[in-house]
């Protein structure tokens, strides 16, 4: 069987490396401005992550080699980039019978759209499904043991991928037919991550961070079960397991977004020194926008978008927070 990865980000390689021996012929696809001579010529790199990838593995430019004949193509490129590398497939000749697996932790702002709506829309004769669970990937890298969820509406499906994805003591797979849920865990607590480490670096102690998780949770519930979640999906690997894993690990980019906006530094400057994608930033935006457009309640989102797109300062947020008016708790209470 043949496995076609798109992206070399730190979870595109990751994920290479950690597959590669699960099947058959391994491809890997970039854009030809993103491939360095280090990793076509040796197939290692340093940044954005270290890895060695093996001999096995094609690493190319040519999306049409990539994806021929390889009965799953799994897409790690960013939310903002999916819609065009799926216009990309369908350019490169994808067929009806090949599955695209995403697992890209983020939202299409145009709609806002989850990543399989936007490959649905691009891609309509394709079976998609979701891959996501706490996956920092430098843990993965060192052999350290994880779990996540694999989620399709054919169920069929997803008990293949689970099988075809999971790698002894290394990889554990769940299967889960409840793609919503999974694809809105896994970017919703990344909102919350950046929260985590605002509050990590202003030093407010593990109280509040204790807080933070509990109503974050009920935060990506509320809004999850809203737009057709199954509310028991957000406490499995892609929504609690992943909301623990982001919120109390400084490997999170996330994290570190909120953890620098903590310390008074300013987006631009905080992006360009993490180097990479902080899919958090802009989910922010897209979950105020979701949470206004279905009249929910969206505090600690709403006060993260604002912490990364407007001048209010670090204390500002933190006193909107807690001097909101008092109310029941309910976990996932839509009104």
């Amino acid at each position: 069987m043949k496995l076609a990865i798109l992206g070399a980000g730190s979870w595109g390689l990751t994920l290479t490396w950690l597959l590669t021996d699960n099947f058959d012929e391994v491809y890997l696809w970039s854009r030809e401005q993103d491939l360095s001579e280090e990793l076509l010529s040796t197939k290692s790199v340093k940044f954005p992550v270290e890895v060695q990838l093996s001999e096995k593995v094609q690493i190319t430019s040519n999306l049409e080699e990539v994806i021929k004949d390889a009965e799953i193509i799994l897409s790690v490129v960013s939310s903002v980039a999916l819609r065009s590398v799926c216009k990309k497939l369908e350019a490169a000749g994808i067929t009806p019978g090949q599955i695209v697996v995403n697992a890209s932790k983020g939202l299409d702002l145009s709609g806002p759209y989850r990543m399989s709506e936007v490959v649905n829309q691009e891609l309509p004769e394709n079976t998609v499904a979701t891959l996501a669970g706490p996956t920092l990937a430098k843990e993965v890298l060192k052999g350290l043991p994880t779990a996540a969820a694999i989620a399709c509406e054919k169920f069929e499906i997803a008990n293949l991928l689970r099988e075809k994805f999971s790698v002894s003591e290394r990889f554990r797979l769940y299967s889960n037919s409840d793609i919503i849920g999974v694809e809105l865990g896994s970017c919703l607590k990344n909102v919350i991550a950046i929260a985590s480490g605002f509050i990590d670096a202003m030093q407010y102690g593990d109280n509040a961070r204790g807080a933070l998780l509990t109503r974050g949770l009920a935060e990506m519930v509320r809004i999850s079960v809203a737009l057709g979640a199954n509310p028991s999906t957000l406490y499995g690997l892609a929504g609690v397991g992943d909301l623990i894993a982001t919120c109390t690990s400084p490997l999170s980019r996330n994290y570190q977004v909120g953890h620098m906006l903590g310390q008074g530094k300013k987006l631009d400057d905080i992006l360009e020194q993490i180097g990479t994608v902080a899919e958090g930033v802009k989910t922010s935006k897209a979950v105020v926008e979701l949470a206004k457009k279905h009249d929910i309640e969206a505090p600690i989102s709403s006060a993260v978008y604002e912490g990364v797109y407007t001048d209010i300062t670090p204390e500002g947020i933190v006193q909107k927070l807690m001097s909101r008016k008092l109310k029941k708790e309910d976990s996932y209470n839509l009104q």
